[in-house]
């Protein structure tokens, strides 16, 4: 069954971010039903938002004079979780002060699932001590509370006020919604490619994005992990609640790896770690002639097959394979080699499972021998599902 999500659109001029909200709130597995003010319609168009969740858009209380006129209440009945995004200074005074004078005060009034508010407005507005003191109460009356960011304002000024980007809001709902069932586990996540140079402007790398190792790192903080993410240059900001250590080279990244294993219950090593690197590294730009047709190539440490190596009884490795030929005899044979308590396959070849893409498609391995094959999903609910995994090994290791 799919959580449904509530989610109420005001009238800022950040409502151009919400139909890529509403996407995103979809492609993880969630039913969205909306609700604009009038206001909100004069920034984005109910037809768009109603084509992206796949519902109705809700606009107006009497909108259809021959229903009953409780749709508020069925409306506030229906949803796992309710987000406003963008909360103005306006609905988050008049949610404070209990005014319920349009559909969308109407509904949240009669709300008893959690509410999630996104501020966003200008920074003076978001600094006033009457605004200020909303926020406080609402946060006092266990409302969720996403501090906006900081930046350029679309009023020109600049400082907080910004609502949070639609991923980290995606983010936050998750967090709201997850189970805290990974308190007291740390959990080591690698996270995107290498960069291997060769002079100050050229250098190897390979087309890995980084999504999957965040979705990981990001699921498992939702679900009370303690989370350290190493990750190579990637483009994707630290989910919130994730210690981030930046690499970039794979002797940087074998080196923060192997000094937090000790300390780890889980590593997951989702990164597209470089296999060889330019045996020499040249201070100036090298010229073409210079370099001529061949270059000469060292072989990095197998991170991986190092963990294997040295993981104690109670620690659990994950590996991944990104893989494009005889997929599952290259990923059995992975497994063994490398002493991993699971092997994330992931066919790169596949329309939707390659690099880049919010979804994936995988196929796990386990030590025992057993396999499940994974339809097409988010790489949240892809990342969902290994820490489902990671769960129930731990459990048998540490009993």
């Amino acid at each position: 069954m799919s959580t449904t999500v509530l989610l109420g659109i005001t009238g800022g001029i950040a409502a151009y971010k919400t139909p890529s909200l509403v996407r995103l709130l979809v492609q993880a597995g969630m039913e969205v039903h909306i609700i604009m003010t009038r206001a909100a319609t004069h920034f984005v168009t109910p037809l768009t938002l109603a084509t992206l969740s796949g519902n109705p858009v809700h606009e107006d209380m009497w909108a259809d004079r021959n229903r009953p006129s409780v749709e508020h209440i069925s409306l506030a009945d229906m949803p796992d979780l309710a987000v406003i995004a963008p909360a103005t200074a306006n609905v988050i005074g008049k949610i404070a002060g209990g005014i319920a004078d349009d559909l969308l005060t109407t509904v949240f009034m009669a709300v008893t699932a959690p509410i999630l508010l996104c501020p966003s407005m200008n920074v003076n507005m978001y600094r006033n001590p009457v605004v200020q003191e909303n926020i406080e109460k609402l946060r006092q009356l266990n409302y969720h509370i996403m501090e906006p960011e900081s930046g350029w304002l679309a009023c020109g000024w600049e400082g907080e006020g910004r609502m949070p980007e639609p991923e980290s809001i995606v983010s936050g709902v998750l967090s709201i919604l997850s189970p805290r069932d990974l308190e007291g586990e740390r959990i080591l996540v690698t996270a995107g490619p290498t960069e291997e140079p060769l002079d100050p402007v050229r250098f190897l790398t390979n087309r890995s994005s980084g999504k999957m190792g965040v979705a990981v790192a990001r699921r498992a903080a939702a679900r009370g992990a303690e989370v350290t993410l190493v990750a190579g240059p990637i483009k994707i900001p630290t989910p919130k609640g994730v210690r981030c250590i930046p690499v970039r080279t794979a002797l940087e990244m074998h080196a923060r790896v192997i000094e937090a294993f000790p300390a780890m219950d889980v590593v997951i090593k989702a990164a597209a770690v470089a296999d060889f690197r330019p045996a020499t590294f040249n201070e100036g730009k090298m010229k073409k002639d210079d370099i001529g047709t061949s270059l000469r190539l060292v072989k990095n440490p197998d991170i991986l097959k190092i963990l294997g190596e040295k993981k104690r009884k109670d620690q659990i490795l994950v590996g991944f394979a990104a893989e494009t030929q005889d997929v599952l005899k290259n990923a059995r044979a992975k497994l063994k080699r490398k002493n991993v308590d699971m092997l994330v396959l992931n066919d790169v070849g596949r329309p939707g499972a390659g690099f880049d893409f919010d979804t994936n498609i995988v196929h796990l391995l386990h030590r025992s021998g057993s396999e499940e094959k994974l339809d097409l999903m988010s790489k949240d609910k892809v990342a969902d599902v290994i820490l489902d995994r990671v769960k129930e090994m731990r459990k048998k290791a540490v009993s």
